[in-house]
C-alpha cells in the first residue's frame, strides 16, 4: 500500500496533468509555457519542476496517465464474463466516455512522435499497440464464439473502430446537444453492426 505522502503526490501529479493538459489542448504544444500551467495551479514555475522535468516531460506523463486508466478499464471490459457483443460494445463505450471526460488529455496526445525521445516514443507506441490489441482479441473471441461474422477483415474492422472513437476530439464540445454517454451508446450500436453475424 502506497504511502499518504506518495498517494498525496500522486494526486498533485494528476491535478497538475490535467491542467497542463488543458492549457496544451488550449494553446498548443508550442504556444503553451511552464509559467501558464503553473500560474493555472496556482503554483509557482520552480514547484511545478518539483514534480516534471519539463513540458515534454509533462507531456509525456499526461500521455502515461490517460493510457494507464485506458488500459485499466479495457483490461477490465475484456477479462469479464460478458458475451464478446457485449465487450465489444463497453469497450467502445468506455473509450468514448474517457474521452469525452478528459478532453483535453486526448487532444494532447494527437501526434506524440513530435515531441518524445526515442525510448519515450517506443514507451507510448507499445502503450497503444497494447490497448488496441485488446480489440483484436475481444473481435476473434467474436469469431471463436459464432457472433461475429468470420469474414471480418480482424486488423481494419479495429482500425475502423478506433478511426472512429479517436476521431470524435475533433468535434465533440461539451454541454453539446448529446452527452457523451448518448454518443456512446450510438457509436457502440453502429460500430457493432460491422461485426455481428446476421
Amino acid at each position: 500500500m502506497a504511502s499518504f505522502r506518495a498517494q498525496k503526490i500522486a494526486k498533485k501529479k494528476q491535478e497538475i496533468l490535467r491542467s497542463a493538459a488543458a492549457v496544451l489542448a488550449e494553446k498548443g504544444y508550442q504556444g503553451a509555457t511552464m509559467e501558464e500551467i503553473a500560474a493555472k495551479l496556482l503554483m509557482t514555475k520552480g514547484s511545478m519542476y518539483y514534480y516534471f522535468k519539463n513540458k515534454d516531460d509533462l507531456l509525456y506523463h499526461c500521455h502515461q496517465m490517460i493510457m494507464e486508466i485506458s488500459l485499466e478499464r479495457i483490461d477490465e471490459v475484456y477479462n469479464s464474463k460478458l458475451d464478446p457483443v457485449e465487450k465489444l460494445r463497453n469497450a467502445i463505450r468506455e473509450h468514448i466516455i474517457l474521452a469525452t471526460s478528459e478532453k483535453s488529455m486526448f487532444m494532447v496526445m494527437d501526434k506524440p512522435n513530435q515531441n518524445f525521445s526515442d525510448e519515450q516514443l517506443e514507451e507510448v507506441l507499445d502503450l497503444r499497440r497494447n490497448y488496441s490489441q485488446y480489440f483484436d482479441r475481444i473481435i476473434n473471441e467474436g469469431i471463436a464464439k459464432e457472433v461475429f461474422d468470420p469474414h471480418v477483415d480482424v486488423k481494419m474492422v479495429r482500425m475502423i473502430i478506433l478511426g472512429a472513437l479517436n476521431w470524435i476530439q475533433q468535434w465533440y464540445t461539451q454541454g453539446g446537444s448529446k452527452s457523451g454517454e448518448e454518443i456512446a451508446d450510438a457509436f457502440a450500436e453502429y460500430l457493432l453492426r460491422m461485426v455481428i453475424k446476421e
